[in-house]
């Protein structure tokens, strides 16, 4: 049996030291050599573009965009339709609230190409030329915005609310406003505006 404690002998300690060591060293240049490759190929990207068609406020409208593009981005950057408003950018205040296939929904969170072949409404389809819609002109009659940046988003809750159900309770009102935020809190006018925009609605006043 060879003597552990001679000239060059090497111990089971050592061995397993150097093993180790080994081994630590291979695991960091495998890790390194992984890390170069990411950098060099980088992340998966979706930057391709596509035309996409739906139809826009009643008009069949092309849009060729990102394939990673918000609703919101192509209303307000590529059509011009800044009434839908970009505040929070993550479908936490309504202020971007449009009307697909006559449901309303956050813009922000949803892809152009969710909407190809259906039906997006903006604040601005509302109206009909210079004749506003009943619930535009109640909320400019109830003094229900101050600030403004929410108001598009509650005008298009509350329509889709009305086209649903003509006449709501409080209550109604109440969870059909729940995802739009007003930092004003003109909320009392608002709930007043629904009320007048029903009434005109059903032929009252």
């Amino acid at each position: 049996m060879k003597d552990p404690n001679a000239p060059g002998a090497v111990s089971r300690r050592g061995f397993l030291k150097t093993s180790a060591a080994t081994a630590a060293v291979a695991g960091l240049a495998g890790a390194e050599a992984a890390a170069r490759a990411a950098r060099q190929d980088g992340p998966p990207t979706l930057s391709g573009e596509a035309a996409m068609t739906f139809t826009l406020n009643g008009a069949k409208t092309t849009v060729t965009a990102g394939t990673a593009a918000t609703l919101l981005d192509v209303l307000r950057e590529k059509l011009d339709l800044t009434g839908t408003k970009m505040v929070c950018d993550r479908g936490s205040c309504g202020a971007c609230t449009v009307h697909l296939d006559g449901k309303a929904v956050n813009s922000c969170l949803l892809l152009l190409a969710d909407c190809a072949g259906r039906s997006v409404v903006t604040v601005e389809g509302l109206s009909q030329g210079d004749r506003l819609h009943p619930v535009q002109q109640a909320f400019c009659e109830e003094d229900a915005l101050q600030c403004g940046f929410c108001t598009p988003g509650m005008v298009m809750s509350c329509a889709a609310l009305l086209a649903k159900t003509p006449s709501p309770s409080p209550a109604e009102t109440r969870e059909a406003l729940s995802g739009n935020l007003c930092r004003c809190g003109t909320y009392v006018n608002i709930f007043r505006a629904v009320d007048r925009a029903a009434a005109a609605t059903r032929g009252g006043k």
